[in-house]
C-alpha cells in the first residue's frame, strides 16, 4: 500500500530532514517502524505497571526484596551444586 502524506512543517525542519535522509522512503519507513515499536514498549510498560499496582497488600520493603533475591540465588546455587 502506498500513502501520500502532506504535512505542514517549517522549512528549516524539512531541510534538516532532507539532509539527514529521513525523507527517503526506506529511511522514513524504518523510522516509523522504530517509533511504533517504542510506542508499543511504552504501552506494555504502563500495562505492566497497572497490573503491579493492582496486586493487593502492602509493597515489599527494600529489605524484603533483598531477602527474596538472596533466597532465589541460594536456591539456584543449591540446584547447580546438586546438578538438578
Amino acid at each position: 500500500m502506498t500513502l501520500n502524506l502532506q504535512i505542514d512543517v517549517p522549512d528549516t525542519l524539512v531541510e534538516k530532514a532532507k539532509q539527514a535522509g529521513i525523507l527517503e522512503r526506506e529511511k522514513f519507513a524504518s523510522m516509523l517502524e522504530r517509533e511504533l515499536a517504542r510506542e508499543k514498549s511504552a504501552a506494555d510498560f504502563w500495562t505492566m505497571l497497572d497490573r503491579v499496582h493492582a496486586v493487593p497488600g502492602e509493597p515489599l520493603t527494600a529489605e524484603e526484596i533483598q531477602a527474596e533475591i538472596d533466597a532465589y540465588r541460594a536456591e539456584r546455587r543449591a540446584h547447580r551444586a546438586t546438578g538438578s
